[in-house]
């Protein structure tokens, strides 16, 4: 398949690396080390907000201790709740384990190598995930293909842009971005968010990987690929 495009945007789980991954090893990585970093940062705004933003989500009280609130996180982990406080929280401690050496990023064996060819031929690459930006950017740094980072233009989470599956989001991410809607180019494995992107005039592709949850999804009339060696991106 064959695209013109300026801007290429990128979902992480199920598209670019092994969703197992993220809510395997690194949910187990997050899990013990809630309550610890949660007590710990306690003066740290971020972390403030996000026990607060915990409590009100969780239907707790507003002096519900720590205990209560980490209950909340680790229910939403085991119904992989795409929640933004717990997203904050697992951003800041991901970004500590990959900064410490203890983690190491996944991705599939496609996509390091079209994300470079795409870059040389002048695309713009920006990474569009449920997860923080504050764990979007170490996952990119820390791979086993080396730093990724100098490849991706910019990053964007449901606290900067707002849902996925919603319209509005990928207007906002073209508006900051300076492109009109056509001229982006976004690639992710769940059809809800080609539906949304696509309803806001971008170009998509729906990811569908043998094994990954959404392998048997119904794409609908959306264009799909098995891996990123089916897609050619021409810069507009």
């Amino acid at each position: 398949m064959t695209y013109t495009a300026r801007v290429v945007v990128l979902d992480i789980e199920g598209t670019t690396s092994a969703a197992g991954f993220v809510q395997g090893d690194l949910y187990d990585y997050a899990r013990p080390r809630l309550r610890p970093w949660i007590i710990a940062h306690a003066d740290d705004p971020a972390i403030a907000s996000a026990v607060a933003d915990t409590r009100a989500e969780g239907g707790l009280s507003d002096d519900a201790d720590v205990d209560a609130v980490v209950a909340v996180l680790h229910g939403w982990m085991d119904s992989d709740v795409k929640a933004t406080p717990l997203k904050t929280i697992q951003g800041q401690l991901w970004a500590a384990g990959f900064a410490a050496g203890e983690l190491r990023s996944h991705f599939f064996e496609d996509v390091v190598p079209k994300l470079r060819e795409w870059h040389e031929r002048g695309l713009r690459l920006v990474s569009f995930s449920s997860g923080s930006i504050a764990s979007q950017v170490p996952w990119y740094r820390h791979a086993d293909a080396g730093d990724l980072t100098p490849l991706i233009e910019d990053y964007f989470d449901t606290v900067k842009a707002g849902s996925k599956r919603e319209a509005t989001s990928y207007e906002k991410i073209a508006s900051a971005l300076g492109v009109a809607g056509g001229d982006a180019l976004f690639l992710t494995d769940l059809p809800a968010e080609l539906d949304a992107a696509r309803a806001a005039g971008w170009q998509v592709i729906g990811v569908r990987r043998e094994g990954e949850p959404n392998y048997t999804a119904d794409f609908g009339d959306h264009p799909v690929v098995a891996t990123f060696d089916e897609v050619d991106v021409v810069p507009a």
